[in-house]
């Protein structure tokens, strides 16, 4: 009988062996979880891509990489975490606040995140910006300054403008208090600001937003970026050129479709950079020792067809300062 039991153990030594080198040459695998649609991840998502190919990695090759687009439904977005972190993910992408929370709640799998807030708050995703701890690290793209720079620019566009609309997710706590200090920057710069808040992905409460500033005498909204913000982006532009408000932008996005001006980071940089942290961790360090990284590249965007459609007359001094003119 013991003979017996040892030729057993014997027999099933080349299956185990097979199964821990498997174990060890798995491809490592990043879950991207977007809370906006799969159109408006893609740019941000390509830029990602092409970060892990600077860093050596082909994917499905040496990288696998799962991408996931909840189009604003949270319900959703909750089930592509649970399903990722059943299949044991080795790293998330989150790209926005909202998606690292829900992504932080469900798994102590490292987050490698992007629109984090510039200090840390009742979320207690990070301890620091130099060492955050924890398993969540990324970037911060968010400040003071950048919406100081969107309104004085938007006022030397408009300099007989008074009210000014600011478009936002009022259900995330991160977009409630920048919308506030955008209010306050709004008035040192002699504006009167309306809160427009969007509590669902629904386009009539984008119509009917929009079409209350309009009727408050708004020419004007800044709209602050989130996943629902970005899901609405042709209803958004759309409604507000039928208006005639221009829309200022914190995501190039939108300017593209029709915005106005986009002041803010460069997006599609920070997630290259974050190919760099993926990478990293990959092979073997910890999130909670990668510092959170501010911003450094910012881009202004000016579309000069939606200024000349606004009868808006763009000031030399903004011109020369753009990066971008779109004709």
């Amino acid at each position: 009988m013991r003979r017996r039991h040892v030729i057993a153990l014997l027999a099933g030594l080349p299956m185990a062996s097979r199964s821990l080198a498997q174990t060890r040459d798995r491809m490592p695998v990043v879950a991207f979880i977007g809370l906006a649609s799969k159109q408006a991840d893609h740019p941000v998502l390509e830029a990602f891509r092409q970060g892990l190919r600077d860093h050596g990695h082909v994917e499905g090759r040496t990288i696998l990489l799962e991408s996931r687009h909840a189009g604003g439904d949270l319900n959703l977005a909750a089930q592509f975490i649970d399903d990722m972190a059943r299949r044991r993910v080795d790293v998330f992408v989150a790209p926005g606040p909202a998606a690292t929370r829900a992504i932080h709640r469900a798994t102590r799998i490292p987050i490698v995140a992007l629109g984090l807030p510039p200090v840390p708050g009742d979320q207690d995703l990070y301890s620091s910006l130099a060492r955050p701890g924890g398993t969540v690290t990324g970037f911060s793209y968010f400040g003071e300054a950048l919406s100081a720079k969107r309104i004085e620019a938007l006022r030397e566009m408009l300099p007989n403008s008074t009210v000014l609309g600011v478009l936002h997710n009022v259900a995330d706590p991160v977009f409630r208090e920048w919308g506030a200090q955008t209010d306050a920057t709004a008035r040192t710069q002699g504006f009167e600001p309306v809160r427009l808040g969007l509590r669902s992905s629904s386009p009539s409460e984008v119509r009917e937003l929009i079409r209350s500033l309009e009727g408050q005498g708004g020419d004007a909204v800044i709209v602050i970026t989130d996943f629902l913000t970005v899901s609405l982006k042709d209803e958004i532009i759309r409604t507000a050129t039928e208006a005639r408000i221009a829309v200022i932008a914190e995501w190039p996005a939108f300017v593209e479709a029709g915005a106005l001006m986009f002041y803010g980071a460069d997006i599609p940089e920070l997630f290259r950079e974050a190919a760099a942290y993926v990478a990293r961790i990959i092979k073997g360090e910890s999130a909670g020792d990668l510092p959170i990284q501010l911003a450094t590249k910012f881009k202004l965007i000016i579309n000069l067809k939606v200024a000349r459609t606004l009868n808006i007359a763009m000031p030399p001094t903004v011109l020369a300062i753009a990066d971008e003119v779109i004709e």
